[in-house]
């Protein structure tokens, strides 16, 4: 498909799938779809294909087995694992059971393992190999109510003889006793599934204090997923990739749901780690990733083009330059003339595709691109490679995408208009973003107080996000209220803008702008590390490890051009007159990160204090 095609890509505006609970649309899609491919994974190096039928028969043996160990209607199950289909069937079976699904980061450290289970009333917990259950067995002693822990790899178990530890195997094995003995057990229990009842918990990244548990039910959940088909649609033809957390509410509703009601294919990467090459394997024809995992490809493009001969750098050149000018014609609404449809063609065929091809993203129909805040220029150059790069927004507690760029109309910078199945507006009085509709969530465990705050008498949802609406009623997010920069001055300033653009630095992988309060702006800043590498090595300069190649002076003078490009930008009162570069590359098991990658704010800001103090002296 032709960028300027966008717009054929439809709203599936009918029900494609019947079920008022998850549960429910499950149970549908396996005798409807039986035969066809849900999920695919690589096992031993080798893609291995299961269909709805076989996935149906994995889930009806798990829920059957958490049946026999007494698992009530209403009870909560956590699930302590990376993304993989051992986690959708676990869930899809705790649904079924009319339990409480709650996902758990693998991440997360035994303490937080220990609070989440806690605040969750946690009765069985299912974790993926012997490094989650040291955490689950650290801190059972302090979890009255967990009685199971379930282990997904068992290998290096065999040892292990616990009364309250037993594999996905054994529970399995279980569950097929239980229905040979009690044939309508799983049947009897899914009738009193409810579209009211309460469904999963998903706990909030905790940037600013302990994590919250946002409640979602069922109705909810069936009516978002079917809301998402009308803002951009998905098909059993459809192959997509799921990578990131379940425990998040993108991979959760836009990921697993979605391909539920939808019928596309799920292809889950062997490990965060393979992600560049699962994505060229698998090529996905519909594509969501968080702002970083695009950044990464970008910069990885990069890195390839520094390697590449002079005549393939000016043929990019040329090519995305076409490309650019196709991408502004349809930003702008304009119709793409022939003759520029004819070099386009031509600029795909020399170098386009092949950048496509290098990414993973050749099949894409197009990409989405959520959960944080994303560089306009970075939306541009996908757009120039022939692919429309969706900004969607939403929130854990809008269950996920609440506004969206529609395919025939992208703005970048604009998060879109409200999708239809819900309302969208801005707070006259402060520019705060309001939300309502059935797809809010009903508030947060244990913590009505918490809810009362995050929902007014009207159930309007306040986001906690600052935003403009424009005269087509797109939105764009200006910062996060707590995020706002007051500076000594008086000057109000949105760091959000000014990060966005140094993460389009192919040399900066994120950034914290700083300096409320403050005479003027200073930014902490972690560099990619391949593309800085790259430029040490060509230069022969002397590095020895990620540190040292930070306190390089090259590498510091690489950093201030770009700042210095940055700055170039917005006025005087509002650039960056100081960077600190940090000296660790940090991952999602870096507590100054949340799993989505993102940075959190404040907890940067005290932890390097003295880094922040040594640039206002």
């Amino acid at each position: 498909m032709n960028l300027w095609q966008a717009h054929q890509i439809l709203p599936e505006t009918r029900v494609v799938l019947e079920g008022d609970t998850i549960a429910a649309m499950f149970w549908n899609a396996v005798r409807e779809r039986g035969p066809g491919v849900w999920l695919r994974q690589k096992e031993l190096g080798i893609w291995q294909a299961h269909t709805w039928t076989q996935v149906g028969q994995n889930v009806q043996e798990i829920a059957a087995g958490l049946l026999h160990l007494g698992l009530a209607h209403g009870e909560v199950v956590s699930i302590l694992a990376n993304t993989n289909r051992q986690w959708v069937m676990t869930d899809l079976a705790v649904l079924s059971c009319g339990a409480v699904a709650n996902g758990i980061y693998p991440t997360d450290a035994a303490a937080q393992v220990q609070y989440l289970c806690e605040d969750s009333g946690t009765t069985v917990l299912f974790v993926e190999d012997d490094e989650q259950l040291d955490k689950a067995l650290e801190v059972r002693g302090q979890l009255p109510r967990l009685r199971n822990i379930i282990v997904f790899d068992d290998e290096g178990l065999s040892g292990l003889h616990d009364p309250m530890v037993m594999s996905l195997q054994q529970l399995c094995e279980i569950g097929r006793t239980h229905l040979a003995e009690h044939p309508q057990a799983l049947q009897e229990r899914l009738a009193h599934v409810q579209p009211g009842d309460l469904a999963i918990l998903v706990y909030t990244s905790g940037t600013t204090g302990k994590p919250k548990g946002a409640m979602h039910t069922h109705e909810a959940l069936v009516y978002t997923v079917r809301g998402y088909n009308t803002l951009i649609s998905r098909t059993q033809a459809d192959e997509s990739m799921c990578f990131l957390p379940l425990c998040h509410i993108a991979e959760r509703v836009g990921g697993e749901y979605f391909s539920l009601y939808t019928g596309c294919k799920l292809n889950f990467v062997e490990n965060p780690e393979t992600v560049p090459e699962n994505v060229r394997e698998i090529a996905p024809t519909v594509f969501t990733a968080v702002p970083r995992v695009w950044e990464k490809f970008y910069s990885g493009v990069m890195i390839a083009l520094k390697e590449s001969s002079r005549l393939q750098q000016l043929i990019y050149g040329w090519a995305i330059s076409v490309g650019l000018r196709v991408a502004d014609a349809v930003i702008a609404g304009r119709s793409v003339g022939a003759g520029l449809r004819l070099q386009f063609r031509l600029a795909r065929l020399l170098a386009l595709d092949n950048t496509r091809k290098l990414i993973g993203i050749h099949r894409a129909r197009y990409c989405v691109t959520g959960a944080a805040p994303i560089s306009p220029e970075l939306v541009r150059w996908y757009m120039a490679l022939g692919v429309p790069m969706l900004e969607v927004w939403g929130m854990t507690e809008t269950c996920g995408a609440s506004t969206g760029n529609p395919p025939g109309r992208i703005k970048p910078g604009f998060i879109g208009p409200a999708a239809g199945f819900n309302q969208v507006k801005i707070d006259p009085a402060t520019g705060e973003i309001l939300v309502k509709g059935p797809n809010v969530f009903k508030g947060y465990l244990n913590l009505p107080d918490k809810t009362a705050e995050a929902l007014d008498d009207q159930g309007w949802l306040h986001t906690g996000d600052v935003g403009l609406m424009d005269e087509d009623g797109y939105l764009r997010i200006t910062d996060r209220m707590k995020d706002i920069i007051i500076t000594a001055g008086g000057k109000n300033i949105t760091p959000t803008e000014l990060e966005n653009e140094l993460k389009f630095s192919p040399y900066i992988t994120d950034a914290v702008v700083i300096g409320d309060r403050r005479p003027y702006l200073v930014a902490i800043v972690m560099i990619d590390q391949d593309n800085v590498e790259k430029f040490a090595q060509d230069r022969e300069i002397p590095f020895s490890n990620y540190a040292s190649l930070t306190r390089a002076p090259e590498v510091q003078e690489l950093v201030q051009l770009e700042m210095d490009r940055v700055n170039a930008k917005f006025a005087r009162v509002e650039q960056i007159k100081k960077f600190f570069l940090l000296d660790k590359q940090l991952s999602a098991e870096d507590e100054e990160l949340t799993p989505t990658m993102k940075l959190k704010r404040k907890l940067v800001e005290k932890k390097y204090a003295p880094q922040i103090e040594a640039m206002y002296k």
